[in-house]
């Protein structure tokens, strides 16, 4: 039986890529510069913001679109244009907990990426055990230790959790860490045809699938 399910954030429980694009083009508007291709953006999605935007805008003044990027963010997030999840996500979130499955997120974030999520009254914070992110952990994706740190701290074994991500260094990390992979497509961003090579337990369209992929899971 799965006891718990670890979740990434982006572009698995929340599809944040696209809102990043017009995030980050709005501050690159703000500084004067024109906006970047979104092909440039999805080739090098994944990698560090402030290391990423030297290659989307070439020439920028990194530091610059530091100070421009902040309060831009700030006014999606409030606005709700950025980091918004579902409701059918949170309806799926709810079924596995009423299954009795702990629910854990693992993301590369940093503390000040996720703060907002972490308030008390936020509707992901009142569902989730445990938030894994940058600053709170020694290891970080994709090496699997950082599933080491995770399972050692709750008392888990590897067999007993499924993480759900989106990339195949996802795949890969965690099932190095011998835990079970579910890949999420829904962000459009990867097909089934790029984890060929990798050890994937199962494939969801949606997120909000996880509840019937996990059930899966528990009666394999």
């Amino acid at each position: 039986m799965i006891k718990a399910v670890i979740i990434d954030f982006d572009d698995t429980l929340c599809l944040t890529e696209a809102a990043c694009f017009d995030l980050e083009n709005e501050a690159l508007v703000r500084m004067g510069r024109e906006p970047m291709d979104r092909d440039v953006h999805v080739a090098t999605w994944g990698q560090p913001l402030f290391d990423a935007i030297a290659v989307r805008s070439p020439g920028v003044d990194v530091e610059a679109f530091k100070v421009a990027y902040h309060p831009v963010a700030e006014e999606y997030t409030r606005d709700g244009k950025w980091d918004v999840i579902p409701d059918a996500n949170y309806t799926a979130l709810d079924k596995l907990i009423e299954r009795g499955k702990k629910l854990m997120v693992l993301t590369s974030r940093t503390h000040g990426e996720l703060k907002h999520m972490l308030e008390p009254d936020h509707f992901l914070s009142s569902r989730i055990t445990a938030f894994f992110y940058k600053d709170n952990m020694q290891f970080h994706k994709p090496d699997p230790r950082a599933f080491d740190e995770l399972l050692a701290q709750h008392s888990l074994n590897p067999n007993e959790c499924v993480y759900v991500g989106d990339s195949v260094s996802d795949a890969v990390a965690s099932k190095q860490a011998g835990l079970k992979f579910i890949a999420s497509l829904e962000s459009g961003l990867r097909t089934r045809e790029d984890f060929v090579g990798e050890s994937v337990d199962l494939f969801i369209e949606r997120f909000a699938d996880i509840v019937s992929a996990v059930a899966e899971l528990d009666r394999a």
